[in-house]
C-alpha cells in the first residue's frame, strides 16, 4: 500500500500577518513549476488562516487550524468552531497536540469529541498522541500511545478523514529524536491498533512523525515503512527547511 506523504507545518503561536503571508508565499513559490511529490499543509494561528489561505490560493498547499471546539456554536468565549475554520478555507485541524494536553489539560475524551466536531464540519482531524520522557524511561511508551490512540479516535474515523501524528513529547522542540528503531516500533504499533479499529483501511491511514523532524534527519525518518510524513514545528517557519523536508520524501 503506497500512502502519499503529508508534510504538515504547525506554526504554533508564531507570526504576525505580514510574516505569515510572506512565509506562505515563499512556500507556494517553491511549488512552481513542479510541486514536491507530497501533500503540503500549513497550520497558522487561527486569526491568520484567512490571509494565509488567500496567499496560497492556486497553489497545492492546504491550510489547517491548530485546534477547534467540540460545539458548532454557542457561549464559548475565545473558542473557535470547526465550521469557522472550514469557512476560512481550512481543510484540516490539529487536535490533541501535547502542548494542548499539557497547557490546557485536554484529555483523550475531549480530543475525541473535538475530532467528531471536525469531521462533522468536513475537516480532516490530525490527532496527536505521544509519551513523555518519564513514560518512555519507565517502559510505558507503547502502553501510553495505545491508550491515547484508542481514547482519542472517534467513531466514524476513516483513513480519509483522520491522520495520526506520533509526537514523543520529550523530542518536540528539543532537538532530540528517538532512534529509528524506536520510531519504527511505535509507528508499527499504531498501525496494528488502527487495524483493530479500521480493518484493512488501516493500511491507508497516514501516520506522521512529529518530534523535531528537520532537514538533517527527515530522509531517514520518512524512509521508515510506517512513517507517512511529518508534523513539523520550528522547521516549518523557514521556507528552505520546510521544503527541504518535503523534498526528502520519495513520495
Amino acid at each position: 500500500m503506497v500512502r502519499r506523504p503529508l508534510i504538515a507545518g504547525n506554526w504554533k503561536m508564531n507570526g504576525l500577518k505580514a510574516d505569515a503571508v510572506a512565509l506562505a508565499k515563499g512556500i507556494a513559490g517553491r511549488c512552481l513549476p513542479q510541486p514536491p511529490p507530497v501533500d503540503l499543509l500549513v497550520c497558522p494561528p487561527a486569526i491568520l488562516i484567512d490571509p494565509v489561505a488567500q496567499a496560497l490560493a492556486g497553489s497545492p498547499v492546504a491550510v489547517g487550524g491548530q485546534d477547534c471546539h467540540t460545539q458548532s456554536s454557542g457561549a464559548h468565549t475565545g473558542d473557535i468552531a470547526a465550521a469557522m475554520l472550514r469557512d476560512l478555507g481550512a481543510s484540516h485541524v490539529i487536535l490533541g497536540h501535547s502542548e494542548r494536553r499539557t497547557d490546557h489539560g485536554e484529555t483523550d475524551a475531549l480530543v475525541r469529541e473535538k475530532a467528531v466536531a471536525a469531521h462533522q464540519a468536513g475537516l480532516v482531524a490530525i490527532i496527536c498522541i505521544g509519551e513523555t520522557e518519564a513514560e518512555r524511561d519507565a517502559g510505558q511508551a507503547l502502553a501510553v500511545v495505545g491508550k491515547q490512540f484508542e481514547g482519542s479516535l472517534p467513531p466514524g474515523a476513516t483513513a480519509e478523514n483522520t491522520v495520526i501524528a506520533y509526537e514523543p513529547v520529550w523530542a518536540i522542540g528539543t532537538g532530540r529524536t528517538p532512534t529509528l528503531a524506536e520510531v519504527a516500533e511505535v509507528h508499527g504499533a499504531i498501525r496494528a491498533l488502527a487495524g483493530k479499529q479500521l480493518g484493512a483501511a488501516a493500511q491507508r491511514l497516514r501516520i506522521l512523525y512529529g518530534g523535531s523532524m528537520k532537514p538533517s534527519n527527515a530522509r531517514e525518518l520518512l524512509a521508515l515503512a510506517d512513517v507517512d510524513g511529518g508534523l513539523i514545528g520550528g522547521a516549518s517557519l523557514k521556507v528552505e527547511d520546510f521544503m527541504a523536508i518535503a523534498l526528502s520524501s520519495n513520495g
